[in-house]
């Protein structure tokens, strides 16, 4: 009888709570600095540049990368000098709406060329690259699994910011920018989770289970036969 570790969830593998609320944080400081200063676009936009750069430098000092902390303070710096610019507190959440619409537009075009981005995500996670993509049906769950992101998430995103953003309404942006980031990324997760499991048949060996060429019947356990404690991540 052949050994299969228990399937683990798709949560445990992608993680990434820290970051969606890290990126919450700034679009709140801002809608409350201009909130605070009689709706001051420059204060609000001080105060989310200053709350990015506190929390930059932390998350630097807990050993995140340098590069991730500095493209995070550049969106913040970025999203501040467009509503500068245009006068319009609602245009400082005009790059997350238009980031939306192109994460949308490119989880769509990935499954429909057969390299859905979350095999690729997951693949690139725990290490196993785009093995994947040998296995029939791991492309399929991966490519319906894919579809989730790009509507429950991306799309429905699109829509609230989209339309709030039209009506001017900055400080419903706030709020959405909050409710939308990390509860909605973990509802993503879990639903995706279940359709790909769901989409895998009961006998399939999991997510990291791909055999490399010429080893056919021995992947996933290390020469002396024995399950693996777990593959590295990238």
């Amino acid at each position: 009888m052949t050994y299969r570790p228990p399937r683990e969830s798709l949560a445990q593998i992608l993680g990434g709570r820290r970051g969606a609320i890290d990126a919450s944080i700034p679009p709140a400081a801002f809608v409350v600095g201009w909130l605070i200063a009689g709706q001051s676009i420059a204060w609000g936009a001080g105060v989310a540049i200053g709350v990015a750069v506190l929390l930059g430098a932390y998350r630097v000092t807990r050993g995140d990368k340098a590069r991730a902390v500095v493209v995070s303070l550049a969106a913040v710096i970025a999203a501040a000098l467009i509503a500068l610019h245009t006068g319009r507190a609602e245009d400082f959440f005009l790059i997350q709406l238009l980031s939306n619409v192109a994460s949308a537009l490119l989880w769509a075009a990935s499954i429909v060329i057969r390299w859905p981005l979350l095999g690729v995500v997951v693949g690139l996670v725990i290490g196993q690259k785009t093995r994947w993509r040998r296995d029939p049906e791991l492309l399929r769950a991966y490519s319906r699994a894919s579809w989730v992101w790009v509507f429950l998430q991306y799309t429905l995103r699109v829509v609230v910011y989209g339309s709030l953003w039209w009506s001017g309404q900055v400080v419903a942006l706030g709020i959405a920018r909050t409710v939308l980031s990390w509860p909605l990324v973990a509802v993503t997760v879990a639903v995706s989770g279940w359709v790909l499991y769901r989409t895998l048949p009961p006998e399939h060996p999991g997510l990291r289970v791909v055999e490399d060429d010429g080893d056919a019947g021995a992947a996933g356990k290390n020469p002396s036969g024995s399950e693996p404690d777990g593959l590295p991540r990238t």
